[in-house]
């Protein structure tokens, strides 16, 4: 009875908003002190924070008990992910590595801390989750992306490679020139570049942004927003209340219109 008692209040307590609240501020705080290392610091204020970086691990290994212990079936608390990968960063932050040369593994390992933000805001597990779920669908149209990268960089190294063959000169320097072009760096000047040789060579640059930043850029935010759409229904049914049946409803009527003749009987 008292283990359920417990069990019910950790419940309680990780379910809080003010509890969920502390720890995005532990989060976020964490994130600044990690910056605060990169920066070149007195040696008292590097041991400060060196102090703050235990006390940050060990709020989060507090919070990592208080999510567990609250948790009813424990055995199901480690088949979620998010759990999973928050266990395994406060693990690592526990191991003293700072004077070995685990040491930049160590640092490396807390910046990732910051990433427990997305398991502790739903909004933000969801978007991440429908970007997960998306992936197969995006995967296709990176394919045909490539295709079309290829396809473009042979002919940009057929015809270009005599003009400037830094950035034509092979097949794979071509499409790091064509990434360049779809992300606008000074696409204008290799354009220029060969149109003073070839003149019409501008449709091959307008053609190929109209193909990549415009057509498969749109393409991919679509599907994104799609499966982000689809996972916030999900979320709306699951938490959706079910109304119930006609045939419920006619059940309770009937007893409420037993209870009702039984108390007149007894009137």
């Amino acid at each position: 009875m008292k283990t359920h008692n417990l069990q019910q209040r950790f419940n309680q307590l990780r379910n809080n908003k003010a509890f969920e609240l502390f720890v995005i501020f532990i989060i976020i705080f964490s994130a600044l002190v990690i910056g605060a290392k990169t920066y070149d610091i007195p040696e008292n204020a590097l041991r400060v924070i060196h102090l703050l970086d235990w006390l940050i691990t060990f709020i989060f290994l507090s919070e990592i008990l208080v999510r567990f212990i609250g948790e009813e079936h424990k055995k199901n608390f480690f088949k979620q992910g998010w759990n999973i990968f928050d266990s395994f960063i406060v693990f690592i932050s526990l191991i003293p590595v700072e004077d070995s040369e685990l040491a930049i593994i160590g640092r490396l390992i807390r910046i990732f801390r910051v990433l427990r933000m997305v398991s502790i805001i739903p909004e933000l597990k969801m978007l991440l989750n429908s970007l997960l779920i998306a992936l197969p669908q995006l995967g296709y149209i990176v394919a045909l992306m490539f295709i079309i990268f290829y396809i473009y960089a042979a002919v940009g190294s057929t015809f270009f490679a005599v003009i400037n063959p830094d950035l034509w000169g092979d097949i794979a320097i071509s499409m790091l020139t064509l990434f360049r072009i779809m992300t606008f760096e000074d696409w204008t000047d290799i354009q220029y570049e060969t149109m003073a040789v070839y003149p019409l060579s501008w449709t091959y640059y307008l053609s190929f942004i109209f193909f990549t930043a415009f057509a498969f850029l749109n393409m991919v935010i679509g599907v994104v927003v799609n499966v982000l759409n689809e996972e916030h229904e999900k979320v709306l049914q699951t938490n959706k209340v079910p109304e119930p049946s006609n045939t419920e409803l006619q059940q309770e009527i009937r007893e409420l219109k037993k209870l009702l003749k039984n108390q007149i009987e007894r009137q």
